[in-house]
């Protein structure tokens, strides 16, 4: 919707109604939204006037229904705003674009996208929403010194991962400032079915506005001089992806990927059935776990694979085995299929998993996506013998003080700014890890927190029937994990010179500064 008021409705010498429904104007791309607009500013300007008599006498009637003609249909990314309104008649840009993610577009999407940003830009990995933010900028590029006002609705993704870093750094460096926003909020409708939607509000000009900045965050109001993308009062900062592991972290990827088609995989019964009949198999049959398996069913191996990646001598004779054969040529095939070349080089190993990325020592293991009701991470040390599929993202030689601040509520609230969704799921990534500010540990603090890790295992330990997705539920977990975390929080709290009575937002200027002084050095 682009609102201008630039106009007036003379009704005495004195007073003036400032805004009439000539003055706003619309782009709908469903027809009978179109209708459905029209109508509601019809009835809005019915309210006005009654209102309006009531302060003062005026002959001026709003019938017959003919002075809204400014709801206009069609694709508001393939129209030129500036042949319904110039920008220099306009005060206001509003409106709640569609949020559509990368693998949901339909070819006309993908298609808007490309059109407004280029072909092979890494805006198009983004959200569909973030169009309406750079079509508005081009809207105004051409009018220096636009008072032009923005507010558009968006799924939260657009201020969160790899989006701040692309996407809103190219809009800070043309010019937009953000005036106010609303944090993270789920909007739910009344469609069966329907699932939430988390959302934020991001209002923004074109230019620098000396002002006081406005941030809500559920009920709570802050006011600042500045809002940096990721909805944080703070300056402005860019975390992006490192290319290399800084020095003080342990080395982070994502599990082996198999792309075997499934068969490569054993259930419970197959694996004892294998082991029995063909003995030589059964020193190459692992437990195998993914994140499902990690969060559900940690306490009773569900999944097993076989895994040849050192199979040595035997490799012939397994090879050659009838009951192999066709698991192999099956695997080789769906790779040969194809179209990215790396999988079409491990077609020639179809034994292996097509990517070897298994530590040798023990390891913790991440979900690559949890749930953002999850008060705490679930993360746990696993023995090299278990292999680690690409659900899962893996640290290799982690000791427990990287347990213990991974797992604390100050990791959470960094993880929660800067990391990437799927839906609603937290997607953690090496990024994540990577550019996450460590403290500087005394080896007394150090000596605190692996009691303190060994604390949160122990307690998990006096759970056996539970599994770490039910441990996990904001309500249900147990008195002795939470009063764990508690111990924990108190601890990397102080590492990291901070008070147990913080905000999110205390802790993430702490962290920034830190990420900022640690980025310059």
């Amino acid at each position: 919707m682009i609102v201008g008021s630039n106009s007036t409705l003379n009704l005495d010498a004195d007073i003036k109604v400032k805004i009439k429904i000539q003055n706003f104007y619309g782009i709908e791309i469903n027809d009978f939204a179109v209708s459905v607009a029209r109508t509601a500013m019809w009835i809005a300007e019915s309210q006005m006037w009654a209102e309006s008599q009531n302060i003062i006498y005026s002959r001026d009637d709003f019938l017959p229904l003919d002075s809204n003609d400014s709801i206009f249909e069609g694709n508001a990314l393939r129209m030129d705003w500036s042949e319904i309104v110039e920008p220099y008649d306009v005060n206001y840009i509003m409106g709640n674009p569609p949020f559509v993610g990368q693998s949901y577009r339909s070819n006309e999407q993908k298609q808007d996208m490309i059109d407004i940003f280029g072909k092979g830009s890494r805006e198009t990995k983004q959200d569909y929403v973030i169009c309406w933010y750079k079509k508005s900028l081009d809207y105004v590029s051409d009018y220096k010194n636009s008072s032009v006002k923005c507010a558009f609705v968006s799924t939260n993704s657009i201020c969160q991962g790899e989006c701040v870093p692309t996407f809103w750094k190219d809009m800070i460096n043309a010019g937009v400032e953000i005036q106010f926003a609303r944090r993270t909020f789920i909007w739910t409708n009344e469609a069966k079915n329907k699932a939430a939607v988390h959302c934020v509000i991001v209002g923004y000009s074109f230019h620098k506005i000396n002002n006081i900045k406005e941030l809500y965050d559920g009920g709570k109001l802050t006011k600042c001089d500045h809002i940096n993308p990721y909805l944080v009062p703070e300056e402005d900062i860019w975390i992006s992806s490192r290319p290399k592991r800084p020095k003080d972290k342990s080395k982070m990827t994502t599990g082996s990927p198999a792309t075997d088609d499934g068969q490569l995989f054993l259930s419970p019964e197959e694996a004892k059935t294998m082991s029995k009949e063909y003995p030589i198999l059964s020193k190459y049959i692992r437990p195998f776990i993914g994140a499902h398996e990690f969060l559900h069913d940690l306490n009773e191996r569900t999944r097993y694979c076989l895994w040849f990646a050192d199979v040595g001598d035997e490799l012939p004779k397994i090879i050659k085995a009838d009951h192999m054969k066709d698991r192999f040529q099956h695997i080789k095939e769906k790779r040969l299929s194809s179209s990215a070349s790396r999988i079409k080089k491990a077609a020639e190993t179809p034994w292996l998993f097509a990517q070897n990325r298994q530590p040798d020592t023990e390891y913790l293991v991440i979900p690559r996506h949890s749930s953002e009701n999850r008060e705490y991470i679930p993360i746990g040390f696993m023995d090299p013998k278990t292999i680690a599929g690409d659900a899962t993202t893996i640290v290799y030689d982690a000791t427990l003080e990287d347990f213990a601040i991974l797992e604390s509520s100050l990791h959470v609230a960094w993880m929660k700014t800067v990391a990437g969704r799927l839906k609603s799921d937290y997607r953690y990534s090496s990024s994540v890890y990577y550019n996450f500010p460590m403290p500087k540990l005394t080896n007394e603090l150090k000596e605190k927190l692996e009691k303190s890790a060994e604390g949160i295992l122990n307690a998990r330990a006096n759970h056996p029937s539970l599994s770490l997705a039910d441990m996990y539920k904001e309500l249900l977990m147990p008195s002795d994990l939470r009063d764990a975390y508690r111990k924990n929080d108190k601890l990397i709290l102080q590492a990291y010179g901070l008070n147990k009575d913080v905000t999110d937002q205390d802790i993430l200027k702490v962290l920034f500064k830190m990420y900022n002084n640690k980025d310059n050095d």
